[in-house]
């Protein structure tokens, strides 16, 4: 197990900054972006802060203690959307079991996919010490409440066909990885790519069967420009059952690369936005474009939902996937809106007024 901190080690940190204002930042060691070279400069330039590389999970756990104990006021993270669901996790899990209060967290732009930094303007760094003050010190927050599904906090997880298109998109990422075009692999080119090799199995592969509960407070379907349809949906009461492409929820509108899957995610801060889609292959490729937007409406392909927990069962078992991490197959799984809420670095609010 390696567990780097470049900045000073664990234990011999003197500095005397006030406990809540200290700054951490979490690279992954793995990401696409996260060189030698972005090391040692994110190294030179943090003030008052401390680097953290995280290569597997084992360091993200210890990582995550470190952070807690020594209470640190704004984590940000490095890499991309399972970068911050991995440190988020460690971290809320951590200050949870030390009852310890759970820090404000932030983005930089480092990895692939990034859905999170659609909805808070994170970009990719570019300016050097003044981009990581601006995103600490002075960006406005606001709290979110993220997903929370066999003990991991996430923007969203899915189950069906987005999660088999990751599963084409890393097998094709590897392979361009092989090829002049290594350094565009990792990005929209693999995705487009997988979506499309993912037609066929869609097309001509069964649905599987999907059951879906109620497990939390009232649910409601929504339906043309998020209006309500039909009655309530109380505790215990059957959400959806029937054949699905796919089943995912989120509390963010975007899934990835700006693909606006879910339209609905900031309705209400108590609920997160279930959404069930049964489209032909057809029906996908043909309205791609509004479908990518947000803006595809047909009641009789597409099922959504505010829910704030539900239970799932599946036949037979299908591809699962958190926060745009592969998780294997599911039969079964249980989701539900995390009871802590996470504050944010948000770049489009109003900016945090520095006192003289």
């Amino acid at each position: 197990m390696t567990h780097v901190e470049l900045s000073n080690g664990i234990g011999t940190d003197q500095r005397s900054e006030v406990p809540g204002q200290r700054i951490a930042v979490v690279v992954n060691g793995r990401a696409k972006n996260v060189t030698a070279e972005v090391i040692s400069t994110l190294d030179q330039i943090l003030q008052g802060g401390d680097l953290f590389v995280s290569r597997s999970l084992a360091d993200a756990r210890d990582i995550a203690r470190t952070l807690v104990a020594r209470g640190y006021g704004t984590v940000l993270t490095g890499g991309g959307d399972g970068t911050f669901t991995v440190m988020v996790t460690e971290v809320v899990q951590e200050a949870r079991r030390a009852a310890r209060p759970i820090p404000r967290f932030g983005l930089l732009k480092l990895g692939t996919g990034n859905s999170l930094a659609w909805v808070v303007g994170a970009g990719e760094l570019k300016g050097g010490a003044a981009d990581i003050q601006r995103l600490s010190q002075h960006a406005g927050s606001r709290k979110m409440r993220l997903i929370e599904v066999e003990g991991i906090i996430s923007p969203f997880c899915g189950v069906g066909a987005d999660a088999q298109v990751l599963s084409d998109y890393i097998w094709i990422k590897e392979r361009l990885a092989r090829t002049p075009l290594r350094r565009v692999a990792p990005g929209p080119l693999s995705y487009t790519l997988a979506a499309i090799s993912a037609i066929p199995q869609q097309m001509f592969g069964q649905m599987p069967h999907c059951r879906i509960v109620n497990a939390g407070g009232e649910a409601v379907r929504l339906g043309s420009k998020g209006g309500v349809m039909g009655r309530p949906i109380a505790r215990g009461d059957v959400v959806y059952e029937g054949p699905i492409r796919l089943a995912a929820l989120s509390t963010i509108p975007y899934y990835g690369y700006g693909f606006r899957l879910f339209p609905f995610a900031e309705e209400r801060v108590d609920r997160m936005h279930l959404r069930i889609a049964r489209l032909s292959p057809y029906a996908f490729v043909t309205h791609f474009s509004d479908i990518w937007k947000g803006r595809y409406d047909d009641p009789d392909a597409l099922f959504d939902f505010l829910v704030e927990a539900v239970d799932i069962q599946l036949d037979p078992p299908t591809a699962f996937q958190i926060g745009g991490d592969l998780h294997g197959e599911r039969s079964r799984l249980s989701v539900a809106l995390c009871p802590n809420p996470i504050e944010l670095v948000d770049l489009y609010a109003p900016p945090t007024v520095v006192s003289e």
